[in-house]
């Protein structure tokens, strides 16, 4: 099992790999590629990486299953980064 930070790094690295999403990741966080090394070790920004995932669940199963990572595992990084919320179905 991963910590928060190593999942929100495996994130990033999926993200990387993932051109359109990167793409409307930075967009919807206002980074830009080059201040994201600067960024990464931040709470504000590795919370947001996991919170992109979370917000899309085509998005979050698709790293799931790309990086054999469970989505409880992405869950349990998103309380630790961001807090507990309460989602609702």
């Amino acid at each position: 099992m991963k910590n928060a930070d190593d999942t929100a790094i495996a994130i990033l690295t999926w993200l990387a790999n993932e051109p359109e999403l990167m793409s409307r990741f930075l967009a919807l966080t206002g980074t830009d590629p080059a201040s994201l090394r600067s960024a990464i070790g931040e709470p504000g920004f590795m919370g947001g990486l996991v919170a992109f995932l979370m917000e899309h669940e085509p998005t979050l199963m698709a790293f799931c299953n790309e990086t054999q990572t469970s989505p409880e595992e992405v869950v349990r990084a998103h309380q630790v980064l961001s807090g507990p919320r309460d989602f609702e179905d």
